[in-house]
């Protein structure tokens, strides 16, 4: 008996043209926000990846460089305990920027286009995948809503594409100057960092963002044994923003904890998010959850406490805005799964390549980046309707 064929084809309607039919079956939703807004494109194994940055106010000074310092934090290959795909991230801006009468780069106003290439593609690691769908990865699901896929790397549903996020981050800073913003990795696996010992000045120290020295230490010997056994572990990632005033977000269905939930979920990998005290506020009484008001003698309310996270009713406090979120072990593993191929037979797969043995190491920058970009359209979009 012939096998049962999994992919799911696309169905052609009759008296539909060609060109629409086609176009429903388009990838799309590959852009996010609003004034601000980013478009990202390419794949793991292509010739180039890339986003394309709309709504950019003129007049920022911007160069590559600057949109390089932070692309570096997110290089793969510079410690043992990341992917080992040598790519040097470099990235080019192909148009949006111009000379003013300073002879200072500056942003026109215009779309600004920024291309990273990919220069160590090994595609023939991931042949033995090309039939078989691995277990945890996208890899079913792409089949099943296009019935093609990128095996490569995972394609576009590789982390990968994360790249173009970061640089397009990097632009957001430039729009959001006076805001400040850090990442740092607080859970690996179940091994948690002492919030005591707190420290940003360690997160540059250590290979892991963490900023916990005696956590990120013992992290080392932990993530060693499970890079040598060809596994994976999830983790948790922390994103601070300082200086947001009070007033960015918009009641009710432009919130800016929903909007930074929307871009932390985007993020591969990515299995939850919260905000503030988040998931456990559920424990807390309403006494213990409560931020309380004093004035302060700057004139302005002081909280002393931020369950909230910054955000209240979807409109930012003027406390320091705090987000986590939850990434899942790499699916990607050496250890045989059980799986399907596509001819819909039972089979098992290996995974060989290069991949993080904890992709949540690499997903600060990436959180980070996605922090900014709301926060950068939440900006333009209060600036627009209250003009402050």
């Amino acid at each position: 008996m012939a096998a049962t064929r999994l992919v799911l084809e696309p169905r052609r309607t009759r008296g539909v043209s060609a060109v629409i039919q086609q176009a429903a079956f388009a990838m799309s939703h590959n852009t996010f926000g609003h004034l601000f807004r980013i478009t990202t494109w390419g794949e793991s194994h292509g010739p180039a990846i890339g986003c394309v940055v709309d709504g950019c106010p003129p007049g920022i000074a911007l160069e590559a460089q600057e949109i390089q310092a932070f692309l570096d934090k997110r290089r793969p290959g510079q410690s043992r305990f990341v992917t080992q795909r040598r790519e040097p991230d470099a990235v080019k801006i192909l148009s949006g920027v111009f000379n003013n009468e300073a002879g200072q780069q500056v942003t026109t106003g215009a779309p600004i286009a920024l291309e990273i290439e990919n220069v160590d593609q090994r595609s023939k690691d991931y042949g033995d995948i090309a039939m078989k769908y691995r277990p945890g990865h996208a890899d079913y699901t792409y089949d099943a809503k296009y019935a093609i896929r990128d095996y490569r790397g995972g394609g576009r549903s590789s982390a990968r594409e994360t790249a173009s996020r970061v640089a397009a981050g990097a632009v957001a800073r430039k729009v959001i100057a006076g805001v400040r913003i850090r990442g740092a990795l607080v859970q690996m696996g179940p091994h948690a960092i002492d919030r005591a010992n707190w420290d940003w000045d360690e997160v540059g120290n250590n290979p892991f963002f963490c900023p916990d020295a005696k956590a990120a230490a013992a992290w080392e010997t932990y993530l060693d044994n499970v890079r040598k056994d060809g596994s994976s572990v999830g983790a948790i990632v922390e994103v601070i923003a300082e200086g947001v005033p009070a007033g960015w977000g918009a009641p009710l269905y432009g919130k800016l904890d929903q909007d930074l939930a929307s871009a932390m979920m985007s993020i591969n990998a990515v299995k939850g998010v919260e905000i503030g005290a988040g998931m456990a506020a559920a424990v807390l009484t309403g006494e213990e959850n409560a931020d309380e008001m004093r004035m302060g003698n700057d004139g302005k309310p002081r909280f002393l406490s931020n369950n909230a996270g910054g955000i209240l009713g979807g409109i930012s406090t003027g406390q320091p805005i705090v987000c986590r979120f939850a990434v899942k072990p790499t699916s990607s593993i050496l250890t045989p799964r059980k799986t399907v191929d596509r001819n819909g037979s039972n089979t098992e797969v290996v995974t060989k390549g290069r991949h993080d043995p904890c992709v949540g190491i690499r997903a600060v920058p990436v959180g980070e980046a996605m922090m900014a970009i709301v926060l950068a359209d939440h900006f333009l979009r209060h600036r627009g309707q209250c003009g402050a």
